[in-house]
């Protein structure tokens, strides 16, 4: 995706939650079960600030959040922080250094992708939370979001912090998961200390006679799946085939990436 597309979903889907939100603070958010949506609401503005701040500043700030941060109105902090956050955007091209926490991408377009990922995301929570419609998720957005939390959170963080997958992955018989987007499919392989993952939008999957777990469904419902952000309520719109096992292995090690 492109740079300008991901802020066109960033502005939408915070303009969403901007929507939807006020009047509803106090309800409970089913799928982040500790907050409300005054603490989502808070929390998304929290990130959109720490953003700014680290374009601001050169690096990500360690001392965080600020004084008086959360004693700030939820709505407030949040049309202030976006506003802040797209600002310190429009100053940069998507090549500038950034530091983040993704070690190959040190630039300002991974926070301009991680966002948007971001946002639509917790648009949905919000969504969810106060009983309003979930809107549309555009499919280009939603494999993009699959890819990220693949490739970007899961592989990575295996990688970098293989003792948090220890009792997960070690002793793992070594299994394969086709997953299947309309447009995109993905190869993820586990074993002892590794999650790999191949394919994804604009690439070839790999040949393989069998897995031992093929996911399958739309861009946003493969996305809302993946990130837990399915109704409860409702049939998931994923369809799931292969060794209950090898998925239980699959989903907790997404549960520990993104938690």
């Amino acid at each position: 995706m492109e740079n300008a597309r991901f802020l066109e979903c960033l502005a939408g889907d915070y303009g969403r939650i901007r929507a939807v939100a006020p009047g509803h603070l106090e309800a409970q958010v089913p799928t982040c079960p500790e907050w409300s949506v005054a603490d989502l609401v808070q929390h998304v503005g929290a990130v959109y600030l720490h953003k700014a701040v680290t374009m601001q500043e050169g690096h990500r700030p360690q001392d965080w959040p600020p004084a008086g941060l959360n004693d700030e109105e939820p709505v407030a902090l949040l049309d202030r922080a976006y506003a802040d956050l797209v600002q310190e955007f429009s100053k940069r091209k998507p090549e500038d250094v950034s530091e983040t926490f993704y070690e190959p991408d040190q630039s300002v377009g991974f926070w301009v992708r991680r966002m948007a990922q971001e946002t639509v995301i917790h648009r949905v929570d919000v969504e969810l939370a106060v009983g309003a419609p979930v809107a549309a998720i555009a499919d280009d957005l939603a494999v993009d979001g699959v890819d990220e939390l693949l490739k970007v959170f899961v592989a990575h963080d295996v990688e970098k912090w293989g003792d948090d997958y220890a009792e997960v992955l070690g002793g793992s018989p070594g299994r394969s998961y086709a997953i299947n987007a309309d447009g995109a499919s993905w190869l993820v392989g586990t074993s002892p200390g590794r999650f790999s993952v191949s394919g994804g939008p604009g690439m070839t999957m790999p040949d393989i006679s069998r897995t031992d777990v093929t996911v399958s469904g739309t861009p946003a419902a493969l996305l809302r799946w993946m990130w837990n952000r399915e109704r409860a309520d409702q049939a998931s719109a994923v369809t799931v085939e292969g060794d209950p096992g090898a998925l239980a292995e699959f989903r907790r090690c997404v549960v520990i990436a993104t938690q």
